[in-house]
């Protein structure tokens, strides 16, 4: 991947995948969302964001954020929040046996995989597509039966500004 490079749009509205390393069903747990939230809010307050949308799965989270005016550096906002977990759960969840040569050079824990998936929101239509993608998640790996009985996600911040109905979903998600 030595030849990747991120779409960068000072101001630009992105959508995230972030995943654990190896799809560890641990998102869920009161001690990494409650980590989570003390992440955010502690980065928001030296590198703002906005989050337009986000669901919290067992083993990866998707993210809608929006940059400030003249600022596309999202990765340094993903390592500092990533960090910020690690350092106050990564003792509960280590694993050894995660641990390879190169998690132990950089000083990695077991918690996150190393990178994350970005996609650069075009328009409109492209950021109605990915907020129904979101927020269909856990329809769509079968937590739930309605996306409305999913605890960890903006869906319902987004029924209330009567954006969604609170029947959202169905058959129409993939």
């Amino acid at each position: 991947m030595s030849g990747y490079r991120r779409a960068t749009v000072p101001g630009g509205t992105y959508f995230f995948t972030v995943v654990t390393e190896r799809r560890q069903p641990i998102l869920n747990n009161a001690d990494i969302r409650q980590a989570l939230r003390e992440a955010i809010v502690l980065v928001r307050e030296t590198l703002p964001f906005r989050i337009d949308g986000w669901v919290l799965l067992p083993d990866h989270l998707h993210a809608m954020w929006t940059l400030p005016e003249g600022d596309a550096d999202f990765s340094s906002r993903w390592q500092r929040i990533k960090r910020h977990v690690t350092h106050s759960c990564g003792a509960t969840y280590a694993r050894p046996d995660y641990l390879t040569p190169r998690r132990i050079a950089k000083q990695c824990g077991t918690l996150w995989q190393h990178r994350f998936w970005e996609h650069l929101i075009r328009d409109e239509q492209d950021f109605r597509r990915h907020l129904d993608y979101l927020h269909g998640n856990p329809l769509k790996h079968g937590l739930v039966e309605r996306v409305a009985d999913w605890p960890w996600s903006s869906f319902h911040r987004w029924v209330r500004q009567g954006v969604y109905p609170n029947d959202w979903g169905g058959d129409d998600l993939g």
